[in-house]
């Protein structure tokens, strides 16, 4: 799969909340490393993701291929994520998405990057909970 078309299924299963369509792109035992509810399981982290949207809608800006130091493959993807939370607030922002693939294409670890100091707010005042680098999660 190229990596115009692992963004362009990623993006549309996200967009869709579809659960089993995204998890198919990830290798087994895949981490997602996000702002707001840290590091998990993409096994995991979907499912509390899609629970806590009730609509969004992603706009790509940008895609680039690349490698990290240790020779995997890695993708990054810019797009705007008009999130709404399931009460209907709004929680848009701009992402950053670096997906560091496996041998076989699928995704291994995905990095999510960007900044919550608007998001992080509203996601708390809607959940009631958010995790923070450095905080106890236990």
């Amino acid at each position: 799969m190229t990596a115009d078309e692992l963004v362009s299924a990623y993006l549309a299963g996200l967009e869709r909340a579809d659960a089993e369509a995204v998890l198919e792109l990830f290798a087994p035992g895949a981490i997602v490393h996000s702002p707001l509810y840290g590091p998990k399981p993409a096994t995991e982290f979907y499912p509390e993701l899609f629970a806590d949207t009730s609509r969004s809608r992603l706009t790509l800006l940008g895609v680039t291929n690349g490698r990290t130091q240790q020779g995997a493959r890695l993708i990054a993807f810019w797009f705007h994520f008009d999130w709404r939370l399931p009460s209907g607030a709004a929680a848009p922002f701009d992402v950053v998405d670096l997906a560091e693939l496996s041998e076989d294409g699928r995704i291994a670890t995905l990095r999510i990057v960007y900044d919550t100091v608007n998001v992080r707010p509203v996601f708390e005042r809607e959940t009631g909970t958010s995790w923070r680098p450095g905080e106890d999660h236990s």
